[in-house]
């Protein structure tokens, strides 16, 4: 086997992360990447296989943490009692979602990325794995507290699947928008305030709103 040029790997995943950056997956060129690099195509196949394996070589790392992160932070939730559980949420959903934006912005370019530029790779769903996440442990959560609404029929599976995908691309917007931290954290804090409350009328249907329909109202519209 030939040996490895010192260097060479690190050159590929900066000047491929700029291409992919700059055209999305389907448009960026190996062999731009390869003379940026100061390589051959040849040499970028026998490092990742392919031009997919050289984009999961740069976003993998970054979105696979952060999807454990999330799933340790549900998994800890659930292990609480269900007294901490209905005193807690809203303040641990808070404070976990400002840790999983700090990471977002440690690995920002990964995450724009991912957002913007997977569309013909396997990335292209990253945030479904997120949805589903938090699919299964509203279930559980609702469970812990008795909720009824489920099994009322009143609130069904395909309405939360609704809720928390419009909850996750409200968050990852800020990548979206390219925002600084600063007014991301504020927009973040924001939209954490916005969802808990609409979450109220899926864990506490009884507590249901009038439609502006039915009061005349026209706030929001």
């Amino acid at each position: 086997m030939a040996k490895q040029i010192e260097g060479v790997y690190e050159a590929i995943l900066s000047c491929a992360k700029k291409e992919f950056l700059e055209k999305g997956y389907k448009d960026a060129s190996l062999r731009v990447i390869a003379q940026e690099a100061g390589t051959s195509t040849g040499s970028i196949y026998t490092r990742f296989g392919d031009k997919e394996g050289l984009f999961e070589a740069i976003v993998a790392p970054a979105a696979n943490q952060l999807t454990e992160m999330f799933l340790g932070i549900q998994k800890d939730f659930h292990n609480l009692n269900e007294n901490t559980q209905r005193a807690e949420m809203g303040q641990y959903t808070s404070s976990h979602q400002i840790a999983m934006l700090d990471f977002i912005y440690d690995h920002f370019d990964e995450f724009c990325l991912l957002l913007d530029c997977a569309q013909g790779t396997r990335f292209s769903a990253f945030l479904d794995k997120l949805v589903d996440i938090e699919v299964e442990y509203t279930y559980k959560y609702m469970e812990v507290i008795g909720c009824e609404s489920v099994k009322s029929g009143l609130i069904t599976e395909e309405f939360i699947h609704i809720v928390t995908t419009a909850y996750f691309n409200g968050m990852f917007e800020v990548v979206r928008h390219r925002m600084n931290k600063t007014d991301a954290v504020k927009y973040i804090r924001l939209l954490n305030n916005y969802h808990m409350q609409g979450f109220t009328t899926i864990f506490n249907p009884e507590r249901e709103v009038p439609c502006p329909a039915e009061t005349g109202s026209t706030a929001g519209f």
